[in-house]
């Protein structure tokens, strides 16, 4: 079984992401802020988010990862990305806003859905996620999704914008017994 390449709330449509979101993902990938916890580098130039676009659709191809746009309903301009890495029984997820979309629910509502779809597919049991520490509205988002706080990985992710530390992360997930 394979991920939808479309989903829907009654706010948000989750889609499969295009060469011409270059622009939209160019607005909020080169937001300092916005990429300030990432585990990626700001971008510096439109080639970039061409590139991570071009990327995402090797992950839908060969089934490794499967990366949704998330546009509001009636408007089909990407305002974030989300994804999810199905590996067996479990599978991770992550995400990215436009700052100007920050605190309106979005990133909830989208991780909601994703969940919801990564537990559709057969023998799925655990979806998790990590963020930052410092991250504290990723770190509601995830729990207000429904995902609990497991731990501190420690040491665990590279944040270029922080000039390369290697920081702790939370650890959270979901689990379906």
């Amino acid at each position: 079984m394979r991920l939808p390449e479309t989903a829907a709330t009654d706010r948000l449509i989750l889609r499969r992401p295009r060469p011409s979101d270059a622009d939209a993902v160019f607005a909020y990938a080169s937001d300092p802020e916005v990429t300030l916890h990432m585990d990626w580098p700001t971008h510096t130039d439109v080639s970039q988010s061409l590139a991570f676009l071009e990327h995402s659709e090797t992950g839908w191809a060969d089934g490794s990862e499967a990366l949704w746009a998330i546009t509001l309903a009636g408007d089909d301009r990407l305002v974030g990305a989300i994804s999810v890495r199905p590996h067996g029984h479990k599978a991770d997820f992550g995400y990215v806003l436009a700052r100007e979309q920050w605190g309106r629910g979005i990133a909830t509502e989208a991780a909601r859905v994703v969940i919801d779809e990564a537990f559709r597919l057969p023998g799925m049991t655990r979806v998790w996620a990590t963020c930052s520490i410092d991250n504290v509205a990723s770190r509601r988002v995830l729990e207000k999704s429904g995902l609990e706080r497991e731990g501190v990985l420690r040491a665990w992710s590279v944040r270029p914008q922080k000039g390369g530390l290697i920081e702790d992360s939370y650890s959270y997930s979901i689990v379906r017994r």
